[in-house]
This record gives C-alpha cells, sequence and structure tokens, in this order.
C-alpha cells in the first residue's frame, strides 16, 4: 500500500522531469518509510540530480506521505 502511494506521488513529478529528458524509476519502499528511486535519462547524469532528488522529489514525497522518512537515490 505504501509503494502505491509513492508511484502515485511519482506520477505528479514525472512531468517536470520528462520536460527536461530525465525520469524517475521507484525501486524501493521499506516498511519503514525509507525510499529508493533511480534518476534515469538526463536526471541520470545531471550535476543538479542530488538537487532534484532532495528538493523535489523527496519533499514532495513526505509532504503527501508522512510515513516516508527518507528518499535516497538507488
Amino acid at each position: 500500500m505504501l509503494r502505491e502511494k509513492v508511484e502515485k506521488v511519482l506520477e505528479e513529478v514525472r512531468p517536470a522531469l520528462r520536460a527536461d529528458g530525465g525520469d524517475v524509476e521507484l525501486v524501493k519502499v521499506s516498511d519503514q518509510g525509507d525510499v529508493k528511486v533511480k534518476l534515469v535519462g538526463a536526471c541520470g547524469h545531471c550535476p543538479m540530480s542530488t538537487y532534484t532528488l532532495k528538493l523535489s522529489i523527496e519533499q514532495k514525497l513526505k509532504e503527501k506521505i508522512p510515513e516516508i522518512k527518507s528518499v535516497e537515490q538507488a
């Protein structure tokens, strides 16, 4: 159920990533609320990918799903 919630939020973030030639793939969601994602395409090689991960993806996930504790790149 937590994984489904994360996927739903990632769908909200994807249009902005795709506009820049990238995307995000969900790798794992632990029962403790730790999320692992993989940035792909242009986002996977961008020097700003850490900011995208923390300031966009992680912030949105934590805002929408309080159970999320951390978001890391796989």
